[in-house]
């Protein structure tokens, strides 16, 4: 019998290289590298939270890509179904940003093993067997037109196996660039989509669906997001949730955080964060809907699945590195308001 599989993710896992501290690329000869991607980073911290998980992928046969698996292995991601093909790990190279200057992402992952993976190369029996949860974002489907209907192949795999499909919308703007706009391939998927987590960028530019809102302010108006989430849930009338996350930017180092959901019946609001020594954003989002997830699974209501998803990711912005090193008892502390920072003795 194969392990309990309770939630599946799939997508690339990439060499994160980043520049010391706040320095610019290469100011001087140094790069700190670790490994990350957005559904990756989903995986771990469902692991670190307790749920069965596995992550479908594909990494070339040679030290560094034994080295990302064996980093998933050590947080407990199942790594069964990961493909050992191909040449290259995918990079990106991370600039973090201080005060005013915004952090800075740059993308070599042309020709990676992941992206040589083609529709019918994975057994989705196999990987759906005993799972209830599958995860999957926008970025894969950003990056070529085969990707985008390998994605769509596995969300119809899981769909005909009974499981929950969740994605998270995550528009990147470097990454389309095959000719097709993002809501050509998103709205086909979010059709496909039981929840759908995003931030107001990507409904705008992920989904197509306008909205008055403007965040260069740093100041959010709650009804605006309301009205928001009432457009996309009627636009895909079998989404049975959305949550996005609110963040007010006050600059690169401190952000107000929160979060809103919507059901067919109600909308929901998180407390608010505020983070003031900002350690390392990136995987904040991911560690958002690892937290809903999560929540879902484990409490089986959504405003306490939103409130832990909140709590999750504002810890995430403490954390060096794509991933979320946190437990559900740490989580579970700063939703009940032991948000000190003391030291735990």
């Amino acid at each position: 019998m194969p392990r309990d599989r309770i939630c599946v993710t799939f997508g690339e896992i990439m060499l994160r290289l980043k520049s010391p501290e706040t320095e610019r690329l290469l100011q001087s000869p140094h790069l700190e590298a670790s490994f990350g991607g957005g559904e990756a980073n989903v995986a771990v911290s469902l692991a670190q939270f307790g749920l069965p998980v596995e992550f479908v992928s594909a990494l070339p046969p040679n030290p560094i890509g034994y080295a990302c698996a064996a980093a998933l292995r050590g947080f407990g991601v199942g790594t069964e179904f990961i493909k050992f093909r191909g040449e290259r790990v995918g990079i990106y190279f991370l600039e973090a940003g201080a005060n005013h200057r915004p952090s800075s992402v740059i993308y070599d992952r042309k020709g990676s093993a992941f992206r040589e993976c083609r529709p019918g190369d994975f057994d989705w029996n196999a990987v759906f067997d005993q799972a209830r949860w599958f995860h999957v974002t926008g970025i894969t489907p950003a990056l070529s037109g085969t990707m985008a209907d390998l994605c769509i192949e596995a969300i119809h795999a899981a769909r005909k196996q009974g499981v929950t499909v969740s994605c998270d919308l995550n528009y990147r703007a470097k990454l389309w660039k095959y000719g097709k706009q993002a809501p050509e391939v998103m709205r086909e998927i979010a059709r496909l989509a039981d929840v759908i987590i995003a931030n107001e960028e990507d409904c705008q530019k992920a989904l197509g669906i306008a909205a008055d809102i403007d965040v260069s302010s740093g100041m959010l108006d709650l009804e605006r997001f309301s009205s928001l989430t009432s457009k996309v849930m009627e636009d895909f009338p079998a989404l049975q949730a959305i949550a996005i996350t609110l963040r007010e930017s006050h600059g690169a180092n401190a952000n107000g955080w929160s979060a809103c959901l919507r059901t067919r019946i109600d909308f929901f609001r998180s407390p608010q964060y505020e983070i003031d020594d900002i350690v390392d954003r990136v995987g904040s989002g991911d560690a958002f809907a690892a937290g809903l997830i999560y929540g879902i699974l484990t409490y089986g209501e959504y405003l306490r699945a939103l409130q832990f998803a909140t709590a999750a990711s504002c810890l995430k912005h403490s954390i060096r590195g794509d991933f979320n090193r946190v437990s559900v008892l740490e989580v579970t502390q700063l939703m009940n308001g032991e948000a000190s920072g003391r030291v735990q003795r």
